[in-house]
């Protein structure tokens, strides 16, 4: 049966994620041990709260390290709402600059919006090619959110000028350190490794601004909305996510398949 570790680092609905993973059939388990974390098929990093907590959370048991570990083998990692924030280089927050994992060029900065949190359901606008909105691309998602990341911009692929996911890993994994500054684009131990191509983006609006709602990069998948609380179209993107883990089997097919 398939296995996912839901990474338990004190913060995030660990269990409602559990639950909707349990419900597609596979073996679902929380936890912060990193030996059962990189024998997982497949990792979740869920989020709620304050980014810089969030990112001391994550370093006090470890999670970046795990997370690093398991992209440079090339095991899936999917992050969910601040799961998917602190994969960027910094987030804002109340004023400070807090540094991330780094993984993605950009900042993650407040909304730009009259009403703030944005919380509700909202479309979203799924590049061509995505394999994790494959089948819900023109469905509603659970946003609950005050930041998000405007790091791409004017096209749905993110800028092919920024090194990609499969380099930066390889740097940080050199320099044995996952903060942002110790990435050196252009360092000779980051020509090690095969690419994981070029990042999908999928954004979304609200208010004034355009973020993004969704990030596939080889192993690294994230979501700034919740799928574990979007209904059916939640469920279809979690059994997307799940049919791409090693040694995934016995999931049911959707209609039109």
């Amino acid at each position: 049966m398939t296995r996912i570790q839901v990474l338990d680092y004190g913060f995030g609905n660990v269990r409602s994620m559990v639950h909707a993973l349990s419900q597609l059939g596979v073996d679902a388990q929380i936890s912060a041990d990193p030996d059962l974390a990189m024998k997982a098929d497949g990792l979740v990093i869920p989020g709620v709260g304050a980014y810089g907590a969030c990112m001391a959370g994550l370093r006090a048991v470890g999670g970046d390290r795990i997370i690093l570990d398991r992209l440079a083998q090339g095991l899936p990692v999917l992050g969910v709402c601040i799961g998917l924030q602190v994969m960027f280089q910094f987030g804002d927050e109340d004023g400070r600059s807090e540094p991330g994992l780094g993984l993605i060029p950009g900042r993650v900065t407040k909304l730009d919006a009259d009403v703030v949190p944005h919380m509700g359901w909202d479309h979203v606008q799924a590049p061509e090619g995505t394999r994790l909105l494959a089948g819900v691309q023109d469905q509603r998602f659970y946003f609950v959110h005050s930041y998000a990341a405007m790091a791409a911009q004017g096209d749905d692929r993110v800028s092919g000028t920024q090194p990609d996911l499969c380099l930066r890993v390889s740097a940080f994994k050199e320099h044995g350190d996952s903060r942002p500054g110790s990435f050196r684009p252009g360092s000779d131990k980051t020509s090690q490794g095969a690419s994981f191509g070029e990042p999908l983006v999928t954004w979304a609006t609200y208010g004034r601004s355009r973020f993004v709602a969704a990030y596939e990069c080889g192993p690294l998948s994230a979501t700034q909305f919740h799928p574990e609380k979007s209904g059916q179209a939640g469920a279809r993107l979690l059994t997307n996510w799940v049919r791409t883990l090693p040694g995934a089997s016995g999931l049911p097919c959707e209609k039109g398949e």
